[in-house]
């Protein structure tokens, strides 16, 4: 049983939810966003507010009540108020820069490296630390990890690129381990 699943979508005045057979498509201020719509799940739209139900009770209808309205919840929450990663540039010589849609990174490599911004997000820069924002949830995360993986923080120092909320466990270097 869903706790989750059973709560209703709230949907706003500015926001318009279209049900289709393949994918729901969510238009609002920030942008659209489709989910997929799933087979064991029905959806019913009624008093500004989106129900869904399962069609049996099978284990899967359980698992994907819950997530379906998960979903469902951040396309509304992603074309109302948007969803943001903050990736912050940790080292001696290391800078982001963003230039019209490309980013570019000086990570300790011989050369700057250059990462194109997708379409549906926008990336500015204070100082050292890049924000990423855009109305898909997914496609903002995944865009963070993508740059974070292409210098990935060390534990002797803590440099490369990391999330601003993100703790580096430290190491003790060789000296250390001597006594």
């Amino acid at each position: 049983m869903s706790r989750i699943g059973n709560q209703p979508v709230a949907v706003p005045a500015n926001v318009t939810v279209t049900i289709g057979a393949d994918t729901i498509e969510v238009k609002g201020p920030k942008g659209t966003v489709k989910t997929p719509v799933c087979s064991l799940i029905n959806y019913e739209q009624k008093d500004g507010h989106i129900v869904l139900t399962r069609k049996d009770t099978t284990r899967q209808s359980n698992a994907q009540h819950g997530l379906r309205r998960t979903l469902l919840h951040n396309c509304i929450l992603g074309v109302t108020e948007g969803f943001s990663k903050d990736l912050e540039v940790v080292g001696v010589g290391y800078r982001v820069a963003v230039k019209g849609p490309i980013i570019e990174l000086q990570v300790g490599f011989s050369h700057p490296v250059l990462v194109d911004v997708p379409d549906g997000i926008t990336a500015s820069v204070e100082g050292n630390i890049l924000k990423l924002s855009g109305a898909d949830k997914v496609q903002v995360g995944e865009f963070a990890a993508q740059i974070r993986r292409i210098r990935k923080p060390e534990p002797y120092k803590g440099k490369g690129i990391k999330y601003t909320t993100e703790i580096i466990r430290r190491k003790v270097g060789k000296s250390g381990g001597k006594k």
